[in-house]
Parts: structure tokens; C-alpha cells; sequence
């Protein structure tokens, strides 16, 4: 396992949560906890948060159906994890929260 998507398992063991905003210097998935966001792609904490202004009427991204999908399994599988106790079962979960983590970014970057 990369070692970023290893920290990134382990923030959401810990209580981090999955951003729904991809990161602003490669579009990745991004971690949050403690306001310290973490991205899975490229490692980069942005600096302080800045709100990106839009110009009025321009077309808002929209989250695809199945990165929805894809997400709402991170979240229920991160829970799963949180609650076992049996070492490979453990395993069998991370390697599937890997696998989401690794689609989601795939998902975002295009």
C-alpha cells in the first residue's frame, strides 16, 4: 500500500473524513482531520483555506453517481473497519478501502 493512502486509512480510522472538494493542485481525494487536509494523490496540504470565487453563471462540476456510490461504501466500510476485531477480516476491509480510495482519485481526475 502507497504510503499516502496508508496515512490516509489510518486518518480515517482515526476519525478524518473524506473531502468532497478535490485537492486544488492535482484534483485528488483528500483527507481532513484536525482542519489538516491530507491528499491521497500527490501528499500536499493546501496552505490556508481560500474560497475559490466563481464567476456568476458559470457551470457548477457535478459529483457523478458513482463517485457518490463509491464514497458512501468508503464511509461504510471505514465504520465496518472501526468495528473489527478480527485481524484478517481487518485486512480484507483496508484492502478494499484502498481499492475505493485509489477509484475515487481516478474518478476526480478525470
Amino acid at each position: 500500500m502507497p504510503d499516502l493512502t496508508k496515512k490516509a486509512v489510518e486518518m480515517l480510522l482515526k476519525g478524518a473524513t473524506l473531502l468532497g472538494e478535490p485537492c486544488p493542485y492535482c484534483k485528488g481525494v483528500r483527507v481532513m482531520k484536525e482542519g489538516n487536509a491530507l491528499c491521497v494523490n500527490c501528499g500536499r496540504t493546501p496552505k490556508k483555506s481560500k474560497k475559490i470565487k466563481t464567476k456568476k453563471g458559470t457551470k457548477k462540476e457535478k459529483t457523478s453517481p458513482s463517485l457518490k456510490i463509491l464514497e458512501k461504501k468508503l464511509e461504510t466500510l471505514s465504520k465496518e473497519l472501526e468495528q473489527e476485531s478480527d485481524h484478517e477480516k481487518q485486512q480484507k476491509i483496508l484492502k478494499s478501502i484502498n481499492s475505493l480510495i485509489e477509484n475515487i482519485a481516478k474518478l476526480k481526475n478525470l
